[in-house]
């Protein structure tokens, strides 16, 4: 018989506290009941086993997230959008790793596509509208924005940064997820009446064409070797001896 007060939502709540604690590898629907202090067998009622306890808990991890990250990026665009979404998933993973972690459990398509994953990929694609990218380079940009996002976040929660300056937050606080992920933004479109850019008027300027080269005489044949030169003929009118 389930015990009172015990819901699949609070045992999930419990075990997604539970692995930021002891981290998600050590959730266990035992280690749950032992949190409890009640028999294993109580709460089957509410899970079916352990992979079903840790599924619940990836898919809270996710829902959460994708909460955090559209608050964040209300009123943003551009490069500011992209940063602010990275923050979020380094300041998520910081305070709850063993949450995090489950975020990144590998869910059957059926689950995956009911869960909030789906809207991680669509803020992610939003974001990226403002660059000048078409399929299938987009998904690309998908996915390699989220290699480099969760690469950093993982070697900085190992420890893989504390031995070597700068500090974590100094590399963190330049972003250069723009030139890794190979992204620019898309043209600007003028209004009418706007006043285009110092570059786009520098890009607009026609190029000066070939300068004809200047009329100058041609050089009189060259005299075959051993011939002698021949007095000028004199002008009628200027050039012509008095009597």
């Amino acid at each position: 018989m389930a015990r009172i007060g015990l819901t699949a939502e609070r045992l999930t709540q419990a075990g997604a506290e539970l692995a930021d604690e002891v981290g998600f590898d050590q959730v266990t629907v035992s280690a749950l009941a032992r949190q409890f202090d009640v028999k294993v067998a109580s709460l089957y009622s509410h899970l079916k086993n352990s992979q079903d306890l840790r599924t619940k808990i990836a898919l809270l991890a996710l829902e959460e997230l994708a909460d955090r990250c559209a608050a964040a990026l209300a009123g943003r665009a551009g490069k500011d959008a992209l940063t602010a979404f990275a923050n979020v998933y380094r300041d998520y993973a910081r305070e709850h790793p063993g949450r995090y972690t489950a975020a990144q459990l590998r869910l059957d398509d059926e689950t995956a596509a009911a869960s909030a994953g789906v809207r991680h990929a669509q803020m992610t694609r939003a974001i990226l509208r403002g660059y000048d990218l078409a399929e299938p380079d987009q998904t690309h940009a998908v996915r390699l924005l989220g290699s480099v996002f969760h690469g950093y976040v993982s070697l900085e929660s190992a420890g893989g940064f504390s031995h070597s300056a700068p500090n974590s937050q100094e590399s963190w606080s330049r972003p250069k997820y723009v030139q890794y992920a190979g992204l620019r933004p898309a043209r600007r479109e003028h209004a009418p009446d706007a006043a285009p850019s110092p570059t786009e008027i520098h890009q607009k300027r026609p190029r000066p064409g070939p300068v004809p080269p200047r009329d100058r005489p041609e050089p009189p044949p060259a005299r075959p070797a051993g011939a002698t030169e021949e007095p000028a003929p004199l002008n009628d009118t200027t050039d012509r001896l008095a009597p």
